[in-house]
């Protein structure tokens, strides 16, 4: 084995760049034909050429094109070879599926985070815990369906909301939809699929009862929050103990959702706890399939949620989504989903997720891809 040159006289950008393997790049081209139609810049090309746009934060086409001249032979080795003009990649932009870009997430997903064991011990609750939620991105222009209502002016503006579900211990999106932002959050709950055994946690916007219904049967823990319209019985009031009571726990109930008279009743029963917040005296009323586990790591698990958030701010504060390359629907998409994927590969050269992929094949006596062996400068 030769000496690894992987980290040796390389940009950063480049060290970067060498994750994505191009044998997954050309399927997906091949599979999707996104380069038909393109004589010089080819699927590759525009992803690298957005990937500089996410990772030193362009914000126009000229920004980006001129930015990429003078780094272009640091990046010629990398198989870009062509430079766009500032009109090629605004046609890529619209006219190139962001299909494309948005399977490519999942499949690095997949490389670095789906197929490898899990180090912690069996049982824990990060393991096992889910988490889904929402974020929006303002657009100056009503491109993408913006929420609420028009202001007093008449201009409306746009916006695009990213529905993720993540692992909590993972702290990287796990399966991202991207939809206008009027779109309600309960639409997507369909996407999300979970293995028997999972913990899921969301807030009072994800309102399902049939979604609830399936987790359920599915041996699928569900902790959310009770929504302000929701109608519901009371059937079983449950003594809160001191221990729970020194946690915020104010009370304990099973209940019924929905109305007899419509026969919208859920067939499950559901647990409504109530919570006081010790520093900030927030009231909160949480509801669970769980009808054993004490109240107090209910309201533990909710807690849990806030990773999400976190998330979103590191994205919107590393790649900052303020300044769009394109004016339509798709180009918008492309330029999200490249902060998402920039993230992605941040994330596994921190977490060492690369080195660890490496060595599941090592130690199975497989012999990995050859784009594996590539940033390590093994022969």
């Amino acid at each position: 084995m030769s000496k690894s040159t992987f980290f040796t006289g390389q940009p950063i950008f480049n060290q970067l760049l060498y994750l994505i393997p191009r044998e997954s790049v050309s399927r997906l081209v091949r599979e999707l034909d996104t380069d038909r139609y393109y004589k010089k810049f080819k699927t590759y090309d525009h992803l690298v050429t957005m990937l500089f746009t996410s990772f030193y934060g362009c914000k126009s086409l000229r920004e980006v094109t001129t930015g990429m001249m003078v780094v272009h032979n640091k990046l010629r080795h990398l198989g870009l070879h062509y430079v766009p003009r500032r009109s090629t990649l605004a046609d890529a932009n619209a006219c190139r599926s962001e299909t494309f870009f948005a399977r490519l997430y999942h499949k690095l997903y997949d490389r670095y985070y789906g197929s490898l064991p899990d180090s912690r011990l069996p049982g824990g609750i990060e393991k096992h815990l889910f988490i889904i939620d929402s974020t929006t991105i303002k657009l100056f222009s009503d491109i993408m369906k913006g929420a609420g209502a028009k202001p007093a002016n008449g201009k409306s503006k746009g916006g695009a909301k990213a529905h993720v579900l993540m692992k909590a211990d993972e702290e990287v999106p796990r399966l991202v939809c991207i939809s206008h932002a009027s779109k309600n959050d309960r639409l997507l709950m369909h996407k999300f699929t979970l293995p028997t055994g999972s913990i899921i946690v969301f807030d009072k916007g994800y309102i399902n009862y049939e979604k609830y219904t399936e987790w359920h049967q599915q041996g699928i823990m569900w902790v959310g929050r009770l929504g302000n319209a929701a109608s519901m019985t009371v059937d079983e009031q449950r003594e809160v103990s001191p221990k729970s009571a020194s946690h915020g726990i104010q009370s304990d109930e099973i209940i019924t959702f929905g109305r007899p008279s419509n026969h919208k009743n859920m067939p499950i029963a559901v647990r409504k706890i109530g919570f006081v917040d010790a520093a900030t005296k927030k009231e909160l009323t949480f509801i669970t399939n769980n009808v054993e586990m004490e109240p107090e790591k209910i309201a533990d698990i909710y807690k849990r949620r806030w990773q999400i958030e976190l998330l979103f701010k590191r994205i919107k504060q590393s790649y900052p989504l303020r300044y769009f390359l394109g004016d339509n629907e798709n180009a918008i998409k492309i330029q999200i989903w490249c902060a998402l994927i920039a993230d992605l590969l941040v994330k596994i050269v921190k977490s060492g997720k690369e080195k660890m992929v490496l060595r599941q094949y090592q130690q199975h006596d497989q012999a990995a891809p050859d784009d594996l062996y590539q940033p390590y400068g093994i022969p």
